[in-house]
């Protein structure tokens, strides 16, 4: 009896002999057999559900990042409950106290700001949290990132070697890791070339943001012959602005993305960007979680992925 549970429980299969584990399985299929999965996790005081936040559902970036989640945790018998939290700490906070109610096993967040209220309160409720593309400030949970210093050092490291000098930064906003480290990390580039870069904070990562920043740019006419953007949609929105003034990219103007979210390869031009491995980060955080969970570990853990530069058409070299 004892054998046939754990072969029927996906995390104690690797407990069986797999000859005897895949006869148990084949058997209780063959008999319509279905765990009562509710009564079991209601005597061990656990749900195998995961909630999964995220600030903005409808931005390309999170589909990678929720199939790796996802996957890791099919695998190991959990299911993910998904929310479109939004960015205001608020709302984040009534949803994930409504996953409380569903009694969540832990969380993972792609929604942090800097100072994130909303990991101070999963943290007083003794609730397993793991961060993914964002990061905080205080470095109170875990976290599985990009490395975005080095992301915004292979931008400007590829528009300097085709000529640019006059390079400008749509920075992502500066409340979120994302947006002050790239930041950060833009403007230590250009100084190791001896440049002083531009740089103008864009109120969200959303085209129109992306727009409204590129047409401060180019109204100041600063001369700029390349713009560095925080993430691809606010490259797009520059691309936007760009044909809006009868500007051409790259002819007029270069353009480095970041992210490399799906379509950059298809856009008019085609994106050069940063590509950053989001399906890998959100296998990452999903296994992170589960050891956490089994484990009780409180250990605070940085998982740094590095990015690539992804060369297309929208960047070329500077006519002398």
């Amino acid at each position: 009896m004892a054998g046939s549970k754990r072969a029927l429980d996906p995390k104690k299969r690797h407990l069986v002999a797999e000859d005897v584990a895949k006869r148990i399985v084949s058997q209780a299929e063959a008999l319509g057999y279905q765990p009562n999965r509710l009564a079991a996790n209601l005597r061990l005081g656990r749900s195998d559900l995961i909630g999964v936040l995220l600030p903005d559902i409808a931005n390309p970036v999170f589909a990678p990042i929720l199939g790796g989640i996802t996957e890791t945790l099919s695998a190991e018998g959990y299911a993910p409950i998904v929310a479109d939290a939004g960015n205001a700490p608020s709302q984040q906070i009534s949803f994930v106290e409504t996953l409380l109610s569903q009694r969540v096993d832990g969380l993972i967040l792609a929604t942090v700001s800097q100072d994130d209220e909303l990991v101070g309160f999963c943290i007083g409720r003794g609730l397993p949290v793991i961060l993914v593309n964002r990061s905080e400030a205080r470095d109170r949970v875990s976290s599985v990132v990009s490395d975005d210093n080095l992301g915004m050092q292979l931008a400007v490291d590829h528009l300097v070697g085709l000529g640019h000098r006059r390079i400008a930064h749509v920075a992502g906003p500066l409340s979120t890791s994302t947006g002050a480290l790239r930041r950060d990390g833009f403007a230590r580039a250009m100084s190791h070339h001896g440049l002083d870069g531009v740089v103008q904070e864009a109120k969200g990562y959303t085209r129109e943001a992306g727009a409204q920043i590129a047409a401060v740019l180019l109204e100041a006419k600063s001369g700029i012959t390349a713009i560095v953007a925080a993430n691809d949609l606010l490259a797009l929105g520059v691309l936007d602005a760009l044909k809006e003034r009868g500007l051409r990219c790259p002819d007029d103007i270069s353009l480095v993305g970041h992210n490399d979210m799906p379509l950059m390869d298809v856009v008019s031009p085609p994106m050069t960007t940063i590509r950053i491995e989001h399906r890998e980060m959100g296998r990452i955080a999903a296994r992170m979680l589960v050891d956490t969970i089994k484990s009780g570990s409180t250990e605070v853990r940085h998982v740094v992925l590095p990015p690539k530069l992804i060369a297309r058409s929208s960047a070329q070299r500077l006519p002398k």
